[in-house]
């Protein structure tokens, strides 16, 4: 397949760390405001800059454009793992072999995404207070960068971000469908460069610390994007590509059980916070955000028998009770849960996307006028067009969906008709939930 090349207009750029430093440095300074403002700000979620710019801003940013596009390209620059990593290397911009920690290599029984697809579950539980409650979001960032600067001092390279990272556990499914990626461009000169200096580093950068060795590199999933292999390759061997979009999605190696059902908790995922954020069932909305409760504790049963039961067992059904076909047919899910996410995203950001003007003035709700919008009211945006948009993007994703399952059965001799009927019958319940 046709790809191009970007690497002599971009390759001055990323070689050099400052740049990539200077973005890092902006978002951690924006990740630890987001924190202080939910600790001290206003309790009211749509006038405090960690609900607005994280759960919005950010988010709106991350699904409608960051991962369809650009793949992984959020975590190169994401600003959790940073305190931890730069003590770990004791540096901050070039190597200098003097880091700390103990730097234990992870378990070989936990090597995978399965403490991911965990995590996520675990926050997705929680996810009705935790977007809407400044103090619990803040809590929530905390989390995360606690548990990211331990794994830091403990284990080796991105132990976080690689194995534990609820949001990079989804990101590197989605990956997958983007049309940039980081390849080697000649895999005979990795063969014969015996120092493997993009996998364990020299003077000119750190080895890959997603502990992927970029001379086998084949899928997006596991690619932070951190550009660490261009830096430390002598040969220039390391081309940043435009590819056929999807290009992963029918490549039949690599496929596993742990990233199947990742599959299943984002599309159940994002089938339950459509229900909850938007539909019109009072009782239902009450019970997740009653958190401790019996109602809420009904809720979380209900939600984590549907993500790891029910849909993966109905799915089962529909490959006809074949293990190596769940596996193999689960990754035709992958465009239609992209494409439900985007669905319910634009709703959810179109509907809220005003809050962003009046936060961006006094982003502590003390009332606060910096930049003169804090008057702005709140508008929802495009409501007339969003069904519509939503609707288009849904039957683009069961198109999809539908296209990869076929070349999925041709490769394993299986028929894909029983996933294309699981595939539209999410589609019909996406549509009910978001357009009515």
């Amino acid at each position: 397949m046709t790809r191009y090349d970007l690497t002599p207009l971009l390759q001055p750029l990323l070689k050099n760390r400052l740049p990539q430093f200077i973005i890092q440095a902006i978002a951690l300074g924006g990740f630890i405001f987001a924190i202080i403002a939910g600790l001290v700000g206003t309790p009211v979620g749509n006038h405090n800059f960690s609900i607005v710019f994280v759960w919005i801003g950010w988010w709106a940013l991350l699904m409608l454009i960051a991962v369809p596009l650009f793949g992984r390209a959020w975590c190169s620059i994401c600003p959790i793992p940073l305190a931890g990593e730069w003590l770990q290397h004791g540096a901050i911009l070039k190597p200098t072999g003097k880091g700390f920690g103990l730097n234990l290599r992870w378990h070989n029984k936990f090597r995978n995404i399965w403490l991911q697809n965990i995590s996520f579950a675990l926050v997705a539980l929680f996810s009705a207070v935790v977007l809407t409650q400044p103090n619990i979001t803040s809590i929530v960032l905390i989390a995360f960068l606690f548990v990211a600067f331990a794994a830091s001092l403990i284990f080796e390279r991105r132990a976080f971000c690689r194995y534990l990272c609820p949001v990079g556990g989804f990101i590197g499914l989605y990956s997958q469908v983007a049309p940039i990626e980081v390849r080697v461009k000649d895999s005979a000169v990795c063969a014969a460069h015996t120092e493997k200096s993009c996998y364990n580093g020299n003077a000119e950068g750190y080895g890959c610390p997603w502990q992927v060795y970029p001379g086998g590199l084949s899928k997006n999933t596991y690619c932070g994007t951190c550009m660490e292999c261009l830096r430390t390759c002598p040969h220039d061997n390391v081309a940043i590509q435009i590819r056929p979009i999807g290009d992963d999605l029918i490549k039949p190696h690599g496929r596993k059980l742990d990233e199947a059902f990742k599959a299943f908790i984002m599309l159940g995922s994002a089938m339950t916070y459509s229900a909850v954020m938007l539909g019109s069932w009072g009782q239902l909305k009450a019970a997740a955000y009653a958190v401790g409760t019996n109602d809420w504790a009904l809720y979380a049963i209900t939600f984590l028998v549907f993500i790891f039961g029910a849909l993966p067992a109905s799915f089962f059904i529909a490959t006809s009770f074949n293990r190596k076909s769940f596996i193999n047919f689960a990754y035709a899910l992958i465009p239609l849960g992209l494409l439900a996410w985007i669905a319910f995203s634009l709703s959810f950001v179109f509907a809220n996307a005003s809050y962003l003007l009046p936060a961006i003035s006094d982003p502590l709700g003390w009332g606060w006028n910096l930049f003169g919008t804090v008057n702005f009211k709140w508008t929802p945006f495009l409501t007339q067009v969003t069904p519509t948009l939503q609707a288009a993007a849904l039957i683009i994703g069961l198109a999809w969906s539908s296209q990869v399952a076929m070349q999925i059965g041709e490769q394993i001799k299986a028929n894909a008709q029983g996933v294309i009927a699981f595939c539209f019958v999410i589609t019909l319940g996406m549509l009910w939930l978001l357009v009515g």
